[in-house]
């Protein structure tokens, strides 16, 4: 029988939200055995955010498929206690806390390496672990403000472009959290050992600029600020950007190389417009204009049905529910249906991107739904448990 490449790997998830809890199902996903350790003051925040179906957070059911839940009271000295015993038999815990609350409570990495030294802990928080604003609050828009990813995006002399999805929480947080355990684990193969491994949201929000940003650091003296909305990338030509059609939708333009522009230019009916669309003066801003122009004049069928069978980089931007009845993403199989028994009733499932084997389909936990069994596994005895979930 077939495996998922991460069965047998123990994570211990403490976050919360949105970044860690991602990070999560997608090990979940790959076969990891995800436990969540809740507060029990209602567990993880989410659990209560709208929208709520039969009084549960439908939030919360898409990002916390595969796993179990146990309930720790880490304020209370009996469930530090318990929490050192734990990872005693993990590989990973994921904490998403500001820096210095696990040390705090005397559970931080230095405790709990001790007690299992080959345990990779990873930290996501806004900041980082080391800086002057480590400690500062923050939420996603921030950390992609503070990144100089919100700055470059917008029309040029606009206000900069609100993205609309958390950039900072799931590419510069979950993500990098995830290529750094794996890593942390690979490195554990060689050494014994695990590893802190200490990701910013900020940080992880910048890499969506190293292009642009790595460019300009090259150029030193020779080079100029980035600009928004005026660079090939950000919407400063007429091949790469957004054009609005007569029923107020859009279409996406990204026809950088000229074979493909040529062929926007004759479904445009204006050939001529080529030799000047890659300029960046005057004469770049009327191709521009004139494209802008064009597009509005018909609706977005229209420009479907004339773009169809072009290989030409150009495509319609998706809305609501438009996405889900999408064939290229429906044969990707991105959308998969399946009973809720639990709960008794059907749910359609987001799948994570990246799918090694056929990906488990168990509902989310209810609040400390396995914390017996959890706590048992671990080694407590019964008195022991008794004591930590009453």
């Amino acid at each position: 029988m077939n495996t998922l490449p991460l069965t047998g790997l123990k994570v211990l998830d403490l976050s919360r939200l949105l970044p860690g809890p991602y990070a999560t199902l997608v090990l979940a996903d790959l076969g990891a055995t995800v436990d969540k350790l809740e507060d029990p003051e209602g567990g993880d925040y989410i659990r209560h955010m709208p929208p709520l179906r039969d009084d549960e957070s439908a939030l919360f059911y898409g990002l916390n498929r595969n796993k179990r839940s146990l309930v720790l009271n880490l304020k209370s000295p009996e469930g530090r206690e318990a929490l050192k015993r734990l990872v005693r038999s993990y590989d990973v815990l994921l904490e998403s806390f500001r820096p210095g609350v696990m040390d705090k409570l005397g559970v931080g990495w230095s405790v709990l390496h001790e007690q299992n030294p080959r345990l990779v802990y990873c930290a996501i928080s806004g900041y980082g672990q080391t800086g002057p604003d480590r400690l500062k609050a923050g939420h996603d828009l921030n950390y992609a403000a503070r990144a100089g990813v919100l700055g470059y995006g917008g029309q040029a002399d606009g206000a900069p472009a609100f993205p609309g999805v958390q950039l900072g929480d799931i590419g510069g947080g979950s993500l990098f959290a995830l290529v750094g355990i794996l890593a942390a684990l690979h490195e554990r193969e060689r050494t014994g050992q695990g590893r802190f491994v200490d990701v910013s949201m900020t940080d992880g929000a910048m890499a969506f600029l190293h292009m642009h940003l790595a460019a300009r650091l090259v150029m030193g003296e020779q080079g100029q600020p980035l600009r928004r909305g005026r660079e090939t990338l950000n919407g400063g030509q007429a091949c790469y950007g957004l054009y609005r059609t007569s029923d107020d939708r859009y279409l996406s333009v990204g026809a950088l190389e000229p074979k493909f522009l040529a062929g926007v230019c004759e479904v445009l009916g204006c050939p001529e417009l080529l030799a000047d669309a890659y300029d960046t003066g005057e004469a770049g801003m009327r191709v521009k204009a004139e494209f802008t122009r064009r597009f509005a004049e018909h609706p977005l069928a229209y420009w479907k049905e004339r773009f169809a069978g072009r290989d030409v980089c150009v495509e319609p931007v998706l809305e609501g529910d438009e996405v889900l009845e999408d064939p290229q993403l429906r044969a990707r199989g991105l959308f998969v249906e399946s009973e809720d028994t639990q709960r008794g009733r059907r749910v359609t499932h987001l799948l994570t991107p990246l799918r090694l084997g056929e990906t488990p389909l168990r509902p989310p936990p209810t609040v400390g739904q396995h914390s017996r069994k959890i706590l048992s596994e671990a080694g407590f005895s019964p008195e022991e448990i008794e004591r930590l979930v009453n």
